[in-house]
């Protein structure tokens, strides 16, 4: 490659070479003011837990709960992530863990073991997950109006199947990944799937044919079907892949309560939505970032526990979460970004 060079200095015929940038400043120019915006957030109320209640913010054992508790709606975040950057959303995530976090803890279910509770879980999430896909895709259903019908159905069947009883786990090998002894290097076994789960995804998203499919059709979707992409069966894929996550994510959710409830996952969507969106995803589509989307929920989980050290109500919680999401749209609105 041919070294760039100036124009010619007056009075002379001479080219003189022009130096590049040093790669450090290239890759700074290259980093998402969003992403550094989040993580100073995420700082900042570290030290705030820090100096608040810095023996119990700080330990380690509260540390691993944050995680721990981020890990479950944080793969749910991202199938999330997916489904509003191709311009979809879904609203039946929580129901959808809580149908699949019941089903795969009946009795019957229990008497196939460690495989067969993860496989009805999942097994459950991509149900309903194809339902929703065919409904939008092939159906020409609102998304709206699709996932609040499967959120009202799921739930109902959940309550159904347990009778408003909660479903206690009995398989040694289900409670045994709950326990410390379970933990690698002091991390737990959910954080470790979460961590999975946010590596595979970003994976997807960015460096896939899959992912710059899903960002054109939620761009434009006209646009993409014109360009030769099957823009329906591409979110068909979305639900399923959402659909996936929440069956992840509901037997993350039997590890860590040892139980099946049909109130499992209340509020789920709207903390997936809520950090989604801080996180820099486009609600209208054609821009996902699963970086932004893991920070914003481990914000919210670090909110949620902070207030909980400093017993401190829960409607004050809410109002700080809903400060964090409106200044975080005012940034996404002022500073561009690129899907990460």
């Amino acid at each position: 490659m041919t070294q760039p060079v100036s124009p010619p200095r007056s009075g002379t015929g001479k080219m003189t070479p022009v130096s590049e940038p040093p790669a450090w400043r290239a890759l700074l120019f290259r980093a998402d003011v969003r992403t550094l915006s989040l993580l100073g957030v995420l700082a900042a109320l570290i030290v705030i837990g820090g100096i608040t209640r810095p023996d119990e913010f700080l330990d380690t054992r509260n540390l691993q709960l944050v995680l721990t508790q981020a890990s479950v709606v944080g793969v749910v975040t991202v199938g999330m992530t997916f489904v509003i950057t191709s311009g979809g959303i879904d609203l039946s995530v929580g129901a959808i863990v809580a149908l699949a976090s019941v089903w795969a803890t009946t009795v019957a279910t229990q008497e196939y073991g460690f495989a067969g509770i993860l496989f009805t879980a999942v097994l459950v999430g991509v149900g309903c997950g194809l339902v929703n896909g065919v409904l939008i895709a092939y159906g020409g259903v609102v998304p709206f109006i699709a996932t609040l019908a499967m959120l009202a159905s799921a739930r109902g069947l959940a309550l159904l199947i347990t009778e408003g009883r909660t479903q206690i786990v009995t398989v040694d090998g289900i409670l045994s990944l709950g326990e410390r002894d379970a933990y690698v290097l002091g991390i737990p076994p959910l954080v470790l799937v979460f961590a999975a789960v946010t590596i595979v995804g970003w994976l997807v998203l960015n460096r896939t044919t899959f992912g710059r499919r899903t960002v054109a059709v939620g761009g434009n979707a006209e646009a993409a079907r014109l360009a030769g992409i099957d823009v329906r069966r591409q979110r068909l894929y979305m639900y399923l892949l959402s659909g996936l996550c929440c069956g992840i994510a509901a037997f993350l959710l039997i590890v860590l309560s040892g139980s099946g409830q049909n109130t499992n996952g209340n509020l789920y969507e709207l903390d997936a939505i809520a950090a989604v969106i801080i996180g820099g995803t486009l609600l209208s589509g054609g821009r996902g970032t699963i970086t932004g989307s893991v920070l914003g929920i481990l914000i919210f989980t670090t909110i949620t526990n902070i207030f909980a050290l400093n017993n401190l109500q829960s409607d004050v919680q809410q109002i700080a979460k809903g400060a964090i999401i409106v200044a975080a749209v005012l940034v996404q609105r002022r500073t561009p970004s690129t899907t990460t």
